[in-house]
């Protein structure tokens, strides 16, 4: 049996790359977990103040797709504003999108702990309902 807390990630085993599972209850819980499970991965984030807010729209898509499109949004801002996620609230867009909000922190605010991931691998990718809400797994390539 299963005693996961509601919502959560871990991150598991996995030869060369990164590997994590996220779990919530709702579609976009479980979204907003794997954006903490891919920072958590290379980052420690423990008490920095995030400095400023930011958005993001997905467009319509699938759900394996919407997970792809939030994560390689994370990994792109990371690259190009080297901000860093602390918080992350994901909406239905109305229209099959979501709208995500980030509270985000300087890479130079955050300590590095890992491997920076470099992009979102589709090989084992899974998201979708469970028995206990909505879960994914995920292999980050670093």
């Amino acid at each position: 049996m299963d005693r996961r807390p509601p919502r959560g990630h871990r991150n598991v085993p996995h030869t060369a790359d990164v590997r994590f599972e996220a779990w919530a209850p709702d579609r976009e819980g479980c979204l907003a977990e794997a954006v903490t499970a891919l920072v958590d991965s290379f980052v420690d984030a423990t008490g920095v103040t995030p400095a400023q807010e930011t958005g993001y729209r997905a467009p319509p898509a699938d759900d394996p797709d919407l997970l792809v499109a939030v994560l390689d949004e994370v990994i792109f801002r990371l690259d190009t504003e080297g901000a860093v996620p602390l918080a992350t609230e994901v909406r239905p867009a109305g229209d099959g999108g979501l709208l995500v909000r980030w509270q985000v922190a300087s890479t130079d605010a955050v300590e590095a702990i890992g491997a920076v991931p470099k992009a979102v691998a589709l090989h084992e990718l899974r998201f979708g309902r469970d028995d206990a809400g909505w879960s994914c797994a995920v292999t980050l390539d670093v």
